[in-house]
Order: C-alpha cells, then structure tokens, then sequence
C-alpha cells in the first residue's frame, strides 16, 4: 500500500493534466501532420512563406532580448535582495511584484502614455532640447520589448532570490580571504551556484515573451506582428484553424528546444557537485 500511495496521490493531477492540456494539445495539433497519412507540408509551407519567417525571427529576437535583459539585470537585483535583513527583504520583494498585480492592459496603456508622439518621453526630450519633433517609439519592437522587460523582469527577480537566499553568505566572505576580488568572487562563484535560478528564470520569461498577446497586440500593433498574435489573427480573423494549430505547434516545439539548451547549459555551469 505504501509503495502504491505516491502513485494515488499523483493519479488526480495527472488526469486533469490529460484531459485539458495533454489531448487538447493532441487534437490540435494532429490534424497538421496527419491527413490520410503522415504529412508535413503545412510547416514547410510555414518555413516557405518569407512573411511567416519574418514573424518567427521577430518573435524569437524579441523573446531572447527580453530573456538576456531581465538577466542582467535581475541577477544585481536579486542578489543585493537576498543579503537585505529580513525585514527590508519583505518589503523589497513586495514592490518586486508589485507590476504583476497590475492588469497587461493597464500596464500596456500605461506604456502607450509613456512612448507616444506626444507622450511623457517624447516631451521630456523636446523640452531638455535633444529632440527637435517626436521620435516614433510607439507600435515598433522597441515599445515591444519594453512592455515585456516591465512584465516579466519581476519574475526573474523573485525566482533568482529563492536560490540566491539559499547561498550561505561564508562563501563569499571565504573567496575573499582567498584573495579574489568581490566581482571575481560574485562571478566566479556565486553566479554558478545560481545557475539553476538563471535557467529556471529564464525559461519562465522567454516561454512568456513567446505565448504574450496583450503587451506585443497594443504595443507592437498590427506592422510588428508577433506568433502570438499571428495565432489570433488566423483563427479569429481568417477562420484558418489549421494555420493557427501550425503557429501553436511551432511554438511548443520552439519552447522545447530553447529549454534542453537552456539545461544543456546549467548542467555544463553548474558547480553545485564539484
């Protein structure tokens, strides 16, 4: 019986797992690969449209500049976080979050004041005299990635402090009596010992930034069109739910490959077992 209870225990959330996420995935995607046999031609036909592979390139720049940006800079964040008292750690991870209690919409309209011809940036740079006329940072990949950085920089931060807490503060103190810097000390071991929170941080922005549609849909608008807002395009707009099931198949397996490379890396930097 006891050997069996793991087994009951598991058994509801597998179930639900299966019937709404397992073979809904199953039904959408089958179709484009099997029509009377095994056929692949709705992704090459994908892979031949130049405006498809626009779209693809645009959505993956965007989701590994949003990923290598919320890095650099929560790491800084994140650690200086996990070495605050107790206290001040609180108070920093609650405004850590704070920008994920806020709706997408009012965060993206939100942006849209900030970037606008004639919005707070704009005019503050004509007024300071670098500007002579409003620069066009509204609806282009900039705006984009901006509205993405605010929304998932957050996420990064509070999956770096639940390792970087976890660090005893003795090692640094110990390379440093070994004579290495407080930078080389950081880099050289406390970043690899984070290596696990990076990947997992990582992974959680950019299968964000890949699957986001309010944020690039109100920012990006229709010229800077992204896979996730393609999606909604073919199946709401043109009623073409097989080329919607193609976009969300490419994006599964395009997740997938990002994260066995992403591990592929952790367990070459990780240096937890040396």
């Amino acid at each position: 019986m006891k050997k069996r209870l793991p087994i009951l225990l598991l058994a509801p959330g597998l179930i639900l797992l299966i019937m709404f996420l397992v073979l809904p995935l199953i039904s959408i995607i089958w179709p484009t690969i099997f029509d009377g046999g095994i056929s692949f031609s709705r992704y090459i036909e994908f892979f031949k449209d130049d405006y498809n592979i626009a779209i693809f390139i645009r959505t993956l720049k965007i989701a590994m500049i949003t990923s290598l940006v919320c890095m650099v800079f929560g790491i800084p964040v994140a650690y200086f976080i996990s070495r605050c008292d107790k206290k001040w750690r609180s108070l920093l991870m609650s405004l850590s979050m704070f920008p994920m209690l806020t709706n997408p919409v009012v965060r993206s309209f939100a942006w849209i004041i900030i970037l606008g011809r004639n919005g707070v940036l704009n005019t503050a740079l004509m007024n300071i005299g670098l500007l002579k006329e409003p620069m066009q940072l509204l609806y282009t990949e900039f705006s984009i990635l901006m509205g993405m950085i605010y929304l998932f920089l957050p996420i990064m931060i509070i999956t770096l402090v639940g390792v970087m807490e976890n660090i005893e503060s003795d090692i640094m103190e110990a390379a440093e009596t070994l004579g290495a810097s407080r930078i080389k000390a950081f880099f050289q071991v406390i970043l690899p010992l984070s290596m696990p929170g990076v990947i997992v941080g990582s992974v959680l922005v950019f299968t964000g930034a890949l699957t986001a549609y309010t944020t690039p849909q109100l920012l990006g608008g229709n010229k800077n069109m992204l896979l996730s807002t393609f999606i909604y395009q073919k199946a709401m707009t043109l009623a073409d739910w097989d080329g919607a099931s193609v976009i969300a198949a490419i994006m599964i397996v395009t997740t997938f490959v990002v994260m066995k490379i992403l591990n592929t890396i952790s367990s070459k930097l990780d240096r937890r077992e040396e």
